[in-house]
């Protein structure tokens, strides 16, 4: 029996459905506040994680980690540490790693530009960002190319319009901006095209410091209003294996002084710089993440820290590194693992290292995002729109990959089995055998509501998918992002602060700006 649906159902479905129409769905949805649903694996034993633990407890206490910043050197010594100042090597105690540990908070409130915006960073919740860092941006229109200041305004806006992204990242390198002003254009960009939690680069104390003044001003916050909660965060990566360089040294102690939250993320590739095997490179990468939260502790005990971990293998053909791949997964099931055992919020990450925004940049980003969400973090970056390993960043696939992560964040709410949803009364006994749902009072009062709505997947059957001009979904998310910039939705804002912001950026940038510290 064929059952044709209503015009109304009809017409519905013809709207918003992939070409380039605006969606009149009534649904209203709340990306903001997510809890990842999906029960935690494990791919090592608990006895394994343990002694994994006491290998980089053992690797600090004998090996050792090499720090180039002399402050740094200078805190870990005061600390307990042993220190070797002609080789510029620190050895860290276990007992001093145990006590930072101890006093690095389990719970970080994240104070963004809006009340509705702040997230909470601990155990169990769940929070996305973009892909981030990327030396060039890619789209089916304008190509591939360095990335520029306009695409990181353009990319920022973007990420505003999706509520599934929480949080702000240093999308592409805006590399037509000089590096003295760039921190200037960076945290520009942030504070007036959206009201996210929002990102600030350590790349040495007066970049940061100029940007702390920045966004405090913004804000209007007093020094003890900015330094009680976490209002920005920082990546800190260590170069592996085990190095600690001056900026990311110096990230660590400005952060921890103003209470900042830093996410410290080894970048270990196996087989690279890592051990080739998942358990010695992530053994690793656990000890610099110790290294990291030690120094940041002694400086301030109790300021906020993320646990982070990227780790994947190469290709050992080619030495490129290999993502969205069985050991990328596991390795990310381990770094959860590892979290849990310490009880930190932690940062994964998603990816692909295709070459565009093909099946292979799909199946590689999806199984990524899988190992991080079953592994339990709390933060996966690199979520959406990463490609070539991440020398680019693609327009396009940014909103096809976001189609993923609203379905997961769909399924982060869960469904409710209460009388109304089974609808006994409105909707089963209404229907006669082999009839029809469509009309039912419980399909007409929720089928403008009920189901996802989709930003590029296209439902039509074949004919009309033809005879819309048998667009793929890149072609279609190219109309999407194009649509989004063209609504330049923005924050409220208040010019006052807006015109003060500009003037404190024309002031330092004729007094020369500040040079990125290396």
């Amino acid at each position: 029996m064929t059952i044709e649906p209503t015009a109304e159902l009809r017409a519905k479905r013809r709207r918003g459905r992939g070409d380039g129409s605006p969606s009149v769905s009534k649904r209203v949805v709340n990306y903001s506040q997510l809890r990842n649903p999906f029960p935690t694996m494990s791919v090592f034993s608990d006895d394994e994680i343990a002694n994994m633990h006491q290998t980089a407890l053992r690797i600090l206490q004998e090996l050792g980690v090499k720090v180039l910043l002399p402050e740094a050197r200078k805190i870990f010594a005061k600390g307990g540490a042993r220190v070797d100042e002609d080789s510029q090597m620190v050895y860290i105690g276990r007992d001093m790693v145990e006590a930072a540990v101890a006093s690095a908070p389990k719970s970080i409130n994240c104070m963004a530009g809006a009340r509705t915006r702040d997230i909470k960073m601990e155990l169990g919740c769940l929070s996305f960002q973009p892909g981030a860092g990327c030396p060039h941006a890619t789209d089916l229109e304008r190509g591939r190319r360095p990335g520029t200041g306009r695409d990181f305004r353009e990319l920022t806006q973007i990420t505003h319009h999706f509520d599934v992204f929480q949080m702000v990242s240093p999308l592409v390198e805006p590399q037509d901006i000089p590096t003295h002003v760039r921190h200037y254009f960076t945290t520009e960009a942030q504070l007036t095209l959206t009201d996210k939690f929002p990102f600030i680069f350590s790349r040495g104390t007066p970049q940061v410091m100029d940007s702390f003044e920045m966004l405090k001003d913004f804000r209007g916050l007093a020094d003890a209003d900015f330094e009680a909660n976490p209002h920005c965060y920082t990546i800190i990566n260590t170069n592996s294996p085990r190095t600690l360089d001056i900026p990311m040294a110096q990230g660590l102690i400005d952060f921890a002084r103003h209470g900042q939250m830093p996410i410290v993320t080894p970048f270990t590739l196996m087989g690279a710089m890592a051990p080739i095997t998942v358990a010695g490179a992530i053994t690793l990468s656990h000890a610099e993440v110790l290294a990291s939260i030690t120094l940041n502790q002694l400086v301030r005990a109790g300021a906020p820290i993320c646990y982070g971990t990227f780790t994947s293998n190469v290709d050992m053909k080619s030495g490129a590194p290999a993502l969205g791949t069985p050991t990328h997964f596991q390795a990310s099931l381990a770094a959860g693992q590892l979290a849990r055992f310490l009880g930190l919020p932690w940062r994964s990450a998603a990816g692909s290292a295709a070459n565009l925004n093909d099946v292979q940049a799909a199946n590689e980003n999806q199984l990524g995002l899988w190992g991080c969400l079953l592994a339990g973090a709390s933060i996966i970056i690199h979520s959406a729109g990463w490609l070539e390993g991440g020398l680019s960043l693609s327009y396009e696939k940014l909103i096809t990959d976001v189609e993923v992560l609203n379905m997961i964040a769909e399924l982060c709410a869960g469904k409710s089995a209460q009388q109304d949803e089974i609808g006994f009364e409105t909707a089963i006994s209404e229907v006669d055998p082999s009839g029809h749902f469509f009309a039912t009072t419980q399909t007409m009062e929720r089928y403008n509501t009920e189901f996802y709505e989709p930003v590029v997947h296209d439902y039509a059957n074949f004919g009309t998918w033809t005879e819309r001009g048998a667009k793929d979904a890149s072609t279609r998310a190219t109309a999407v992002w194009k649509d989004i910039l063209a609504a330049d939705k923005r924050p409220d804002l208040d010019g006052a602060r807006v015109e003060a912001l500009r003037a404190f950026i024309e002031k330092r940038t004729a007094e020369g700006g500040a040079p990125p510290e290396s």
